[in-house]
């Protein structure tokens, strides 16, 4: 679906409707910890458009898949999606520390690999916040308080650098920064205007998604009025406001 909010051909949106099973992960990845009994599920899911029959049909899919396990009272998010989790939290919360002017360097040195793996390689360093200066050398700023996970350091060597290209003028290069924040306006936008729960929680995931893709650079790197400390303050607001809903006792609503 696409969404065009305040009639500018920019900041139009392409929103993704959420079935039955993106409703449900969607609860859960956003649960600490990530499970619910089923009482709580079948009320959860309700305001979504999302039936008992669906949700079972759902449930029973995605416990056959791996992506839910089955509790003595409900459902859980199974060990695949704990780390989907770990992501989603780290771009809502990301850690970071004070910048002193270095990168963080990563270069490629394994050979031999396939097509398929150096694939799976670019999108495990892309969701590390790296960015590729050329093929094999990726960076950014070091300012992420995180360590670089042991499949990615058997195939490449890390190094601090200090480029000689400016930094704000490299990050620019590096990142898309302008259409990054060109959206995250839009999605401000259109979560303000959405009032059915579908709609909202449809935007949220939306959300979540352009998180994942911010770079969290140091302040001094990013333009003028960037908008990634809004949108994850609009997010955790949401979060909090959909766990009091679904963790609500059925004698505690009039």
């Amino acid at each position: 679906m696409r969404v065009n909010v305040s009639g500018d051909p920019s900041a139009e949106l392409r929103l993704r409707p959420l079935s039955a099973r993106s409703v449900v992960l969607s609860l859960l990845l956003g649960a600490h910890p990530p499970e619910l009994p089923v009482r709580e599920l079948i009320r959860a899911v309700e305001p979504f458009g999302v039936g008992g029959s669906t949700l079972r049909a759902a449930l029973s899919r995605m416990t056959a898949a791996g992506d839910l396990r089955r509790t003595g009272t409900g459902y859980r998010i199974g060990d695949r999606l704990l780390a989907r989790q770990h992501r989603q939290d780290d771009a809502v919360a990301p850690r970071t520390r004070a910048w002193d002017g270095d990168w963080e360097m990563v270069v490629v040195t394994a050979t031999g690999r396939g097509p398929a793996e150096r694939a799976d390689l670019r999108a495990r360093l892309a969701a590390l916040r790296l960015a590729e200066l050329r093929e094999g050398v990726w960076l950014r700023p070091a300012n992420l308080d995180r360590a670089l996970p042991e499949d990615v350091t058997a195939v490449a060597q890390t190094y601090t650098a200090r480029p000689d290209r400016p930094a704000r003028e490299l990050a620019a290069a590096l990142w898309a920064l302008d259409a990054w924040a060109a959206t995250a306006r839009g999605l401000l936008a259109h979560v303000a205007a959405a009032g059915r729960p579908a709609d909202r929680l449809t935007a949220f995931a939306a959300v979540v998604r352009h998180l994942l893709a911010d770079p969290v650079l140091p302040p001094p790197l990013l333009p003028d009025d960037w908008p990634g400390a809004e949108l994850r303050a609009a997010y955790a607001a949401y979060q909090r406001e959909l766990t009091r809903a679904v963790r609500r006792r059925p004698y505690e609503e009039a």
